[in-house]
């Protein structure tokens, strides 16, 4: 498999079959992040595409699922993605499903009927950077969206049928907007109505703008508590119908798998009792982005 710069992939994709068919992100703007800033954002060429794809069909039989790197792949032109998934089928039929990641420009290029297109081709999930749902804070770490925006391409992706997994930032508000935050993610989250949510508990990368910020003194980071209380404050504003609420990232203090709505009432129980220091929160030295 040809791979360029670093891969990245959600932790639930970590035994998929990683087809690298662009190099960096799209957007690679935002403040707190530098998983692409050494890698330029391009797409690769078909002929590299499908020598990968025909290399899978021999040695990647034991996987059942797919997932397209790097940064922002369904920004791709619709007929040159289409191509590939077209390709994954034939030669790939045990595929279950493919994943990729997507932002809200990647998703407003698409039409209903070319999102629809690709799920019938097997793009059956996209995973899309939140963050937040404060506008301000959204402006502040340069997301390239604003919370509407968010909620309007985040429908427009499930009502295609395409599952949707949305990550947000525990502390990405600093303390200022701490509250805020986690309600307005709540609001949002709510409005999106996503299948999944995964929690990560924000730690500062060198040399972002926001490391630098901090060292500054212009940004605050929370204390382990006060992530936890952000924690409890974003899950009592977020009503799934039937979804995923996650915080089990190595970056999170306490881990938490929660089924909404159904086990809402106990893990905001449970996050009582961590903040009465009734359970261990994990120690600084094990967590890790």
């Amino acid at each position: 498999m040809d791979y360029q710069g670093n891969i990245f992939r959600p932790p639930s994709e970590a035994h998929s079959i990683l087809l690298q068919i662009t190099t960096g992100c799209s957007h690679n703007k935002c403040t707190f992040c530098r998983m692409y800033k050494g890698s330029r954002f391009s797409i690769k060429s078909d002929d590299i595409i499908m020598a990968d794809i025909e290399f899978a069909s021999t040695h990647c039989r034991n996987q059942d699922r797919l997932f397209l790197c790097d940064g922002d792949a369904l920004i791709i032109p619709q007929k040159r993605l289409l191509r590939i998934l077209v390709a994954i089928q034939k030669k790939l039929p045990w595929v279950t499903r493919v994943g990729t990641y997507a932002n809200t420009k990647s998703i407003r290029r698409k039409s209903m009927e070319e999102l629809k297109e690709l799920r019938e081709h097997g793009l059956k999930i996209a995973y899309m950077g939140l963050e937040t749902g404060d506008d301000i804070t959204l402006k502040a770490i340069n997301k390239g969206a604003d919370a509407q925006r968010m909620i309007d391409t985040g429908k427009k992706i499930r009502s295609a049928g395409i599952k949707l997994s949305l990550t947000v930032l525990l502390g990405i508000g600093g303390k200022k907007r701490s509250h805020i935050h986690a309600k307005e993610t709540g609001r949002v989250l709510s409005a999106i109505d996503p299948e999944y949510v995964g929690a990560l508990s924000l730690m500062l990368t060198p040399e972002t703008p926001l490391y630098k910020a901090h060292e500054r003194g212009e940004f605050q980071l929370l204390s382990s508590s006060e992530m936890l209380e952000e924690l409890g404050i974003m899950l009592a504003s977020t009503k799934l119908s039937n979804g995923y609420f996650h915080a089990n990232h190595a970056s999170n203090y306490l881990p938490i798998k929660a089924k909404l709505p159904q086990d809402k009432a106990t893990t905001l129980a449970l996050i009582e009792q961590a903040l009465d220091g009734k359970i261990s929160l994990k120690p600084e030295y094990m967590r890790a982005l």
